[in-house]
């Protein structure tokens, strides 16, 4: 699976406020040493709940959700996890026949959630992705599926025909998810609503790419670019996926292709500019012999940074916390945290 976004739930502005409910399950067939089936919730990207085939118990991971919730509410949802195990254990097979594959490391995911922005605007999504790629996503405004290969018409087909299940789905992620992010947003308050300046260094080691690295900011969404001579860079520029800390920060990089022969002939020319809700204004750092770090004192730093981002990306990838190559989006089932009437329904086999 290649790892390209970690999170991403559409494009805002760095400044823009808003709160997301999100929860990521994972199925594994093959020889991995990994869980079978994991469960990932997070609040405002930042992880709050788990849940793997191993341990068989759903846990909370952070003190605003323990503090909340008591035996009942993780009991159901331990419950509800095992249940999704089995039938995710079915949709991986039945993917891998119709695929018409038989060994090998196969993944099957699924991704639901909302949005809320503070001007009360709404989003909700859903879908589902085989071996990185998408599989098949549902169209809330159309109460209808659509296949993204022709491996998933069968169960496009099948789905459309649930009309009740349609609708369910398009209450839930208009409704019913509102509810809980609001419920966790509560909860988590202090934490969820505070407000951390990145810290920004730039860094470079040799003739390898200068990394403009901005770390420890909350919340996640942050808005990075290159400029030279003032005008926006895109030219030889990578962005990578936010990825977070273990203090529950996070942090982001933009890298751009130059060498060092040219940016300390022109020093200032290029510029890292990074936005943020908690920075009074742009940060802007430019890019010359003061403010880059490189060779030895970079080494470690580099390799750090670097280090902790692929280290990260692949844990993001196992556990179902990236979205897939060629979409963003999240889903909702039955035995999702929700009121008991409903956390029963099961998972739609495909």
């Amino acid at each position: 699976m290649r790892c390209v976004a970690l999170l991403i739930l559409g494009v805002h502005l760095a400044y823009a406020a808003r709160h997301s409910l999100q929860y990521f399950y994972t199925g594994v067939s093959g020889d991995i040493n990994f869980p079978e089936f994991t469960s990932v919730g997070l609040v405002d990207s930042g992880q709050f709940y788990y849940f793997d085939s191993n341990q068989m118990k759903a846990v909370p991971k952070t003190e605003w959700i323990r503090e909340n919730e008591g035996a009942d509410y993780w009991n159901r949802e331990t419950e509800n996890m095992i249940n999704a195990h089995q039938v995710f254990k079915n949709n991986i097979q039945v993917a891998k026949e119709r695929f018409n594959q038989s060994s090998g490391v196969h993944t099957f995911q699924f991704m639901y959630g909302c949005e809320l922005e503070d001007d009360g605007t709404t989003r909700g999504d859903l879908q589902y992705s085989y071996d990185g790629d998408d599989f098949i996503s549902f169209k809330k405004d159309t109460l209808d599926w659509t296949a993204a290969n022709p491996q998933a018409v069968i169960t496009k087909k099948k789905w459309d025909a649930d009309r009740a299940d349609s609708e369910y789905q398009k209450t839930y992620l208009e409704k019913e998810c509102i509810e809980w992010l609001k419920k966790y947003v509560s909860y988590g308050k202090n934490t969820l609503e505070r407000k951390v300046e990145p810290e920004v260094s730039l860094l470079q080691k040799d003739k390898s790419p200068v990394i403009c690295h901005a770390t420890g900011f909350y919340p996640s969404n942050i808005m990075m670019t290159w400029k030279k001579n003032n005008q926006d860079h895109n030219e030889d520029v990578d962005v990578s996926s936010t990825l977070p800390n273990a203090d529950g920060t996070f942090q982001k990089s933009i890298s751009l292709s130059v060498k060092s022969e040219e940016w300390k002939k022109n020093p200032d020319v290029y510029r890292c500019v990074i936005q943020h809700v908690a920075a009074e204004k742009e940060i802007v750092v430019p890019l010359n012999e003061n403010n880059i770090r490189s060779n030895t004192g970079a080494v470690n730093i580099i390799a750090i940074v670097v280090g902790c981002v692929v280290m990260l990306a692949v844990l993001a990838a196992i556990i179902g916390l990236v979205v897939w190559k060629k979409s963003k989006g999240y889903k909702r089932t039955g035995t999702q945290d929700s009121d008991s009437e409903n956390s029963d329904q099961p998972l739609p086999k495909a």
